[in-house]
């Protein structure tokens, strides 16, 4: 099997990773409190942060590590002196004009922008050329639609972090030195930690224990090896997994009658006892009070509103709308009367997806003709292709069965597959029409399709960054009529279905 040109000698790798990270810093991090004002689903997770601070029991649908990360940042930058006015339910209504946003969104950001340097160390042991890896990071440096949602108080930049670092240190363990279990060890209860956060985020990160599969499956020619990975990631995940739960259970301890079911949720009988003894973070009440927090996620979801694409206010999109990018989501928008809107719009950078969604296609049949062809056709990372490829059908496959509705950034696990697998169909482009592809020449082809990148970002900036901008201006960037993007003044339109009125 060909492999990769082994990384030129002498170039600074760190210095390649510091490059993104400060570019990611300026896209990602800058200005992240602007603007002042709730968009999205923050006002549920400020609601569920202030319960954290004020030791207030409460369920939710998703598991607690996201929300706990986010009252941790409001805790360190204590931005707001009333930390209790919006305990009383679970979504924060009237924010204040003088509301600091800023501790509250401050985890979810810097997670958003550490993403980038786990990727470049991705597309690194790929490629092994720290040029290349610093320019395919660009796909996620400029992707504006993670960018305006990293930028808030939500749990979907953790997810995506915890979830790469775990196939970062997945790649790493299959690639151990056959005699160094110590190092396969560290790697491995790392490893372990990591899938602990995913799972300990939101559920749906459930599809990267395929990378586990995948890894156990890569070690069985060794006993040891095998029974080290089993038990040191193992070590690793019920570590953070039980100690995130004991964190949430210990720190809901007293009861708000406005809540549902008067403070108690759906607990049991047995959970409602702990809770009125004040016990509910004891080890005894640990198996009690983690089966009525399971429970209460399918009570949740039984709740949950079916996509209904004819409703006229409908946000949400079929996942396989998502790899175009559809539906975009009118996040908040607000005007002064001079013919320009400020907006916070989730809208994808059309050339890093169609880059993307264009990888998947290919190397699917770069897979198929391998199969087909056999030795005739030699594919550079092939086990990795095809490992990237199972978690992103995985994740669609398994998304497409839900029967609730879902939204555009749920595809942000799959769009960074996707945009790994295009470091990957790069490697094995050996050809275009006559032409032989150099390493140079593959270099340069990257530089090319990374500024696009850059320039699409820039086009779509306004809208990532609540800059105001006027209404035929918004109408133009309308790449596609299913991405329904709008301006806020602007009738709904549909090319499949008709919108109720």
């Amino acid at each position: 099997m060909r492999t990769p040109p082994k990384q030129t000698s002498g170039t600074n790798v760190w210095l390649y990773c510091l490059f993104v990270l400060a570019l990611s810093f300026f896209t990602y991090v800058f200005h992240y409190q602007y603007p002042a004002n709730p968009f999205w689903d923050e006002p549920y997770h400020i609601a569920s942060a202030e319960k954290y601070l004020s030791g207030v029991f409460f369920m939710e649908q998703h598991p607690p590590l996201g929300k706990l990360l986010i009252a941790a940042g409001e805790y360190l930058v204590d931005g707001n002196d009333d930390d209790r006015r919006f305990i009383v339910s679970d979504y924060a209504t009237n924010i204040p004009e003088d509301f600091n946003f800023a501790g509250h969104r401050l985890f979810p950001t810097l997670l958003g922008w550490l993403t980038a340097p786990v990727l470049f160390w991705i597309f690194l042991l790929f490629t092994r050329n720290s040029v290349m890896s610093a320019l395919l990071s660009f796909l996620y440096v400029f992707d504006n639609a993670q960018i305006v949602h990293s930028r808030g108080a939500m749990v979907d930049s953790p997810l995506t972090f915890f979830g790469f670092l775990t196939l970062l240190l997945l790649l790493l363990v299959m690639r151990t030195d056959k005699k160094d279990l110590r190092m396969l060890g560290v790697l491995s209860l790392l490893a372990g930690l990591s899938f602990g956060a995913v799972m300990t985020t939101k559920l749906v990160g459930l599809v990267f224990i395929l990378v586990f599969v995948w890894a156990l499956w890569s070690l069985r020619a060794s006993a040891p090896r095998m029974l080290t990975f089993v038990l040191c990631s193992l070590v690793g995940f019920v570590f953070v997994f039980v100690s995130v739960w004991h964190t949430h259970f210990s720190l809901g301890k007293a009861v708000q009658p406005t809540l549902s079911n008067e403070g108690y949720y759906q607990s049991s009988e047995a959970g409602k006892a702990h809770i009125q003894a004040g016990t509910s973070g004891s080890w005894s009440a640990f198996p009690t009070m983690l089966l009525d927090a399971m429970g209460y996620v399918s009570h949740y979801n039984k709740g949950v509103p079916r996509l209904d694409l004819c409703k006229e206010n409908e946000n949400g999109s079929p996942s396989f709308f998502w790899p175009i990018g559809a539906k975009t989501i009118n996040y908040r928008w607000a005007t002064d009367g001079s013919g320009f809107t400020r907006y916070l719009y989730l809208v994808p950078n059309p050339i890093g997806w169609m880059l993307g969604f264009a990888a998947v296609l290919l190397s699917s049949a770069f897979l198929l003709s391998s199969w087909l062809l056999g030795s005739k056709i030699n594919l550079v990372h092939k086990n990795e292709m095809l490992m990237l490829l199972a978690l992103y059908w995985g994740y669609m496959i398994a998304v497409s069965q839900l029967g609730r509705v879902m939204y555009l950034y749920h595809y942000f696990i799959p769009l960074n597959l996707s945009f790994l697998l295009v470091g990957l169909v790069l490697l094995n482009i050996m050809k275009i029409g006559k032409h032989t592809v150099t390493e140079n020449s593959r270099v340069t082809l990257t530089v090319i399709l990374c500024f696009a990148v850059f320039f699409s970002y820039q086009l779509y900036r306004p809208l990532s960054y609540y800059q105001p901008i006027s209404d035929e201006q918004v109408e133009d960037r309308a790449l596609l009529p299913l991405w329904e993007l709008r301006c806020a003044s602007c009738k709904r339109t549909n090319s499949i279905v008709v919108p109720k009125s």
